[in-house]
């Protein structure tokens, strides 16, 4: 999404759609694998240093090495654990010098029958998909007010239907946007932009690792599937990273839906 500023045929002006993170440091939640990796790729070739944050260390080790000419902190955490959030934002700070992006990408989906969901995946659900970006945003609001900067939070188009067998993660993706959309007027009059992405299916190690319950019910499941296939990881990337830059200057209590026609109807 690089453009340049130009005018159009009736001599208004073009906005500019370059994607620029020189100078800034950008916290990545998730960024082991999967849309986080895509994601701090993204931001590193825009110029971002980055703070990557993932329970995966291995995972982390290879997206590292895959950033080249920027600054990179590897920081293995835990965000099922409220001090491990805020440690992670104290790490990228403390390190990299400020924050300027955060960016809640990390995620967990556990299918099941609602009435037989063991409550250890119903709990991990809720901690990692809608505590953790709680208590990021929480340590990270302070820095980003300094730095005029951004959160973006990952939902999902779970967020805006029902999905059977996935009431847990539809719980928490549409506790993200109302999140979002009720952190961004707390902070309307305040030097911050607050957004979210909901992206369809894409082909991740979260859905990789995606397993059915016990003699589902197909047809439901096909309701959510989509008709034009996965996501494309790169581009729900491409708008993480602009609305973590000056280049989403406009958007604020966003939730820009990715999800090739879902929740069109």
């Amino acid at each position: 999404m690089v453009g340049r500023a130009g005018q159009d045929s009736r001599g208004g002006r073009v906005m500019a759609q370059i994607i620029d993170m020189k100078g800034k440091v950008a916290l990545v939640t998730g960024a082991a694998s999967g849309l986080g990796r895509a994601t701090a790729l993204r931001l590193a070739e825009a110029g971002a240093a980055l703070a990557l944050v993932d329970v995966n260390a291995a995972g982390l080790e290879e997206t590292a090495e895959m950033v080249s000419g920027v600054e990179v902190l590897r920081h293995v955490a835990n965000l099922a654990d409220a001090d491990a959030c805020a440690g992670s934002v104290h790490a990228a700070v403390s390190t990299l010098g400020r924050l300027d992006a955060l960016c809640n990408i990390a995620g967990v989906i556990k299918m099941a029958h609602s009435h037989e969901m063991p409550r250890a995946d119903f709990q991990l659900t809720m901690a990692i998909n809608l505590h953790a970006p709680w208590y990021l945003s929480q340590e990270a609001i302070p820095h980003l007010l300094d730095s005029h900067g951004a959160i973006v939070n990952c939902a999902s188009s779970a967020a805006f239907i029902g999905e059977a067998y996935a009431a847990a993660y539809c719980a928490t993706k549409a506790g993200i946007v109302n999140m979002t959309k009720a952190m961004a007027m707390e902070y309307v009059r305040k030097p911050i932009r607050i957004n979210a992405v909901a992206p369809g299916g894409m082909m991740t190690g979260i859905a990789n690792g995606m397993t059915f319950p016990r003699e589902p019910e197909t047809d439901l499941i096909a309701r959510f599937s989509g008709l034009r296939g996965l996501v494309d990881v790169e581009d729900v990337a491409e708008a993480i990273a602009m609305l973590a830059s000056p280049a989403g200057r406009s958007y604020h209590g966003a939730c820009i839906n990715i999800d090739a026609g879902i929740t069109a109807g």
